[in-house]
């Protein structure tokens, strides 16, 4: 290969030696170029979930990646050309790192495997096999040599010493894989104990005793592959523990885009009162269909907000209180003019952030017409939708942020939550925005407007605004008890012989209870782990979007706060300090997602020009367009006048979203020369 003659016997001596080619300074007068290495994965897909795990970690991080799939007739050949060439005089890798199926997709002999052995050795490439068994092949004994072969359902995995001083250093240590149902096998590996140029990162314990390998580095003939020896998919738990050192080790922790944990609980209604479920007619009153009857809602007290405060100085976390002031003002006049409740959340007000959901919650959309269920939007004479007005909305917003402002709550004017996410559409019942929504929201200058994720995951624009996406936690707004929330519970959940509704036969997204959970034990044993660990999957995904609950979770049984305690003893058990918990408020998640959203499209659009040569870094983009970047410690970025520490510190690497240096629309990093022991 051309750019294998230009590193001549210096750069192969350097490679013998262990050393990357890559990150080498510049060398002196007569000595071979550091060749160029663009920031960009080959992925190799053979259409297994284990190769597709990855490339989703690749695209939800940001990084930018070309896959070859193996089954499409035409595809390119993985050959010198398509790997590398040479630009003005410097040898350029196209690829920064590959990600194979298994250790040799291509066969024995091939010419393609061949290829892609030489470009490694050749540019310090490292390559993951996404899935493989154990054997020599990949530097570990067979399984019959004191390994294990089978179900790893519910396994205590551990990261090795060696994986916390390297890739895996975020993690605390204990890697649990899932078994969320004993009547279904969910994952399947080989753990092989290792050979001469193996370093395991994650092991287990064998029969016999010992531990036996399950992710880990093979070094040999100059190059090296990390080696993972189970089967997964990209929504499983110990996957999503395991894909940021993945990618890092892939890199060499040099690459476009970034990661972080997100957690967010927003607490609806603050001040107004929530229905109640009615256990004997399964529904709930003034609901559709469900005549009100009297029946008690359900209203925080003193001691609750109380607690809430308490709560919050104990957890760490934040909440976010989405509040009504004209609800409370409602209240207050219905029950003597006296409200404890919002007395003493107003007491604690600074320890709360808090987010405008108009005044006295009403519907914001289309008017509704409750004759017929489902209800439908009402018409005009001439056959036309009936909308809430421009004035009506806008004075709804208006009226409670001035109410905020007048209690002494520090608020962000750009932040709304509508009431049950009205204004915007509502399948069946509205398809489309209220047309008045949008220019009611620009109006007030609001930027970033609350959805529900379930119905409408995607960003988009509303006006001026855009959306930001919201996880609903499975914990009802319309119980107060334990025992109310397993009432319904199994009511939606159950299967018609079994006493329930029935939905869970007819609807595909759901599923049936085996059996009705106990009213006395359900909600703690059944409810709260598995709410716990849908938040959690969200929490390790790097998504961003906040969940949300109701000021009902927080009043008589307290519903929330086992799940989320759940979910924070969950995380901090299996992330070290060097990772905690992000808590964006509502203005940021938009940011975040509106910058992802013109990263994407700027990849997409073949806009975005990334490389190093030796120690520096240069990413070229479009304008206006941030790019993410992942750096070790101490890199600095190049400024025209000096230089400065690059982003934030975030598991072990630095990382931040960052603009090109005008007018040049490049930006510039110098790596540091010592590296961390996986940047090696």
């Amino acid at each position: 290969m051309a750019y294998r003659t230009r590193m001549g016997r210096a750069g192969a001596a350097l490679l013998a030696a262990g050393l990357m080619v890559a990150v080498v300074p510049s060398a002196g007068a007569g000595a071979a170029p550091a060749p160029r290495i663009d920031l960009r994965v080959l992925v190799v897909n053979d259409g297994g979930a284990s190769v597709g795990a990855i490339a989703a970690e690749l695209k939800a991080t940001g990084v930018p990646y070309t896959v070859v799939d193996l089954h499409e007739p035409g595809r390119p050949v993985i050959n010198e050309a398509f790997l590398g060439d040479t630009l003005n005089g410097t040898p350029r890798a196209k690829y920064q790192g590959v990600v194979l199926p298994n250790a040799d997709p291509f066969g024995a002999g091939s010419a393609e495997g061949a290829a892609l052995t030489a470009y490694e050795r050749t540019f310090g490439i490292r390559q993951v096999d996404a899935y493989t068994w154990a054997h020599p092949g990949v530097g570990l004994d067979h399984t019959s040599d004191g390994g294990y072969a089978g179900p790893l359902d519910g396994v205590e995995a551990a990261v090795t010493p060696a994986g916390r001083a390297g890739p895996f250093g975020y993690l605390d240590g204990q890697v649990q894989f899932e078994d969320n149902s004993p009547a279904i096998g969910e994952s399947y590996g080989y753990a092989g104990r290792p050979r001469a140029g193996y370093t395991s990162y994650l092991d287990m314990p064998v029969e016999g005793g010992g531990r036996a390998s399950l992710v880990g580095e093979y070094t040999h003939d100059g190059r090296s592959e990390l080696v993972v020896t189970f089967a997964y998919n990209h929504r499983q738990r110990q996957f999503r523990l395991l894909a940021r050192g993945v990618v890092e080790w892939l890199t060499r922790g040099v690459h476009l885009g970034q990661s972080r944990n997100y957690f967010s609980v927003h607490v609806d209604d603050i001040f107004a009162p929530d229905s109640r479920w009615d256990t004997e007619r399964n529904c709930t009153p003034g609901g559709f269909g469900c005549a009100s009857d009297g029946a008690p809602t359900i209203r925080m007290n003193a001691a609750d907000a109380r607690y809430a405060a308490q709560w919050q100085q104990s957890s760490g976390l934040t909440l976010d209180m989405v509040y009504n002031g004209g609800s409370g003002e409602v209240w207050k006049r219905q029950n003597g003019g006296s409200d404890p409740l919002t007395t003493q959340l107003l007491a604690d007000r600074a320890e709360y952030r808090w987010v405008n959901h108009t005044y006295t919650h009403p519907f914001l959309g289309c008017v509704q017409d409750t004759s017929t269920v489902p209800w439908q939007c009402a018409k005009d004479a001439a056959g036309a939708t009936r909308w809430m007005s421009r004035a009506d909305i806008s004075a709804q917003i208006r009226d409670n942020h001035d109410w905020g402002v007048g209690k002494g709550l520090t608020l962000d004017s750009t932040e709304l939550v509508t009431g049950e996410h009205s204004g915007l559409r509502t399948l069946p019942h509205q398809p489309v925005d209220n047309p008045n929504l949008g220019p009611a929201l620009d109006d007030n200058g609001v930027r970033w407007i609350a959805g529900d994720n379930s119905r409408d995951p995607g960003q988009r624009a509303v006006g001026q605004a855009s959306t930001v996406p919201r996880h609903p936690m499975n914990v009802f707004y319309n119980v107060g008890t334990a025992a109310e929330m397993v009432d319904e519970y199994n009511w939606i959940y159950s299967s018609a012989a079994d006493g329930g509704s029935g939905v869970c036969e007819t609807n595909p997204g759901s599923t049936c209870l085996a059996a009705p959970l106990d009213p006395a034990t359900g909600y703690a044993t059944h409810i709260v782990p598995k709410e716990a660990r849908t938040a959690l999957g969200h929490v390790i995904a790097n998504d961003p979007r906040p969940h949300y609950v109701h000021q009902s979770n927080l009043a008589e049984d307290r519903l929330l706060y086992p799940v989320v305690d759940r979910v924070l003893a969950d995380y901090r058990g299996l992330f070290a300090d060097n990772a905690p918990l992000v808590t964006p408020r509502q203005r940021d998640v938009g940011r975040e997602l509106a910058r992802r959203a013109a990263w994407d499209k700027a990849l997409a659009a073949g806009q975005v020009t990334a490389y190093r040569v030796g120690t520096t870094v240069t990413v070229k983009g479009p304008p206006g367009v941030a790019a993410p970047l992942t750096v070790p410690e101490g890199t600095r970025r190049q400024l025209r006048l000096g230089a400065d520490k690059f982003g934030s510190a975030y598991a072990g690497s630095r990382s931040a979203w960052t603009g090109p240096d005008t007018p040049r629309r490049a930006a510039t990093l110098k790596l540091p020369t010592a590296r961390p022991r996986h940047a090696l």
